[in-house]
């Protein structure tokens, strides 16, 4: 499970990781059923405070997303499967944000942004249709 922190994102960190943990369910990245790694470890390996993975997996459990096994961990709910639509939508919006907040540091205008989008979207078209 790949997550990444951003010191610079004006998000807080425990909101980063249970954003990110709703793409990878969203985009099939992690499944109905797949347990998440252990608070100790995604702490070290992100190197942030466990009550920081603690409190993700506690919004993540009251969204439904995930469900915790007292003695066996914390897995992919069912309804964490299934992301709405608005909340596949609310994810894209905070990534766009970022990349437009990146964009604007960087001075790179809106509609240079849009061609790269357009560029890389027919790139990753290309290689779908060799798969």
């Amino acid at each position: 499970m790949q997550i990444h922190i951003s010191e610079a994102d004006r998000v807080p960190i425990y909101l980063q990781i249970v954003n990110q943990i709703k793409y990878l369910i969203a985009s099939g990245q992690l499944t109905t059923g797949e347990e998440l790694p252990p608070i100790r470890v995604l702490a070290e390996k992100l190197l942030v405070n466990p009550n920081t993975i603690v409190r993700a997996y506690r919004e993540l459990e009251q969204a439904g997303v995930v469900v915790k096994r007292r003695t066996s961990g914390t897995y992919v709910s069912d309804a964490g499967s299934r992301l709405a639509r608005r909340d596949r939508l609310k994810i894209l919006a905070q990534r766009i944000d970022a990349l437009l907040a990146e964009a604007r540091q960087m001075n790179v205008a809106l509609d240079e942004v849009m061609e790269l989008i357009r560029e890389r979207d027919e790139i990753m078209h290309a290689h779908q249709v060799e798969d």
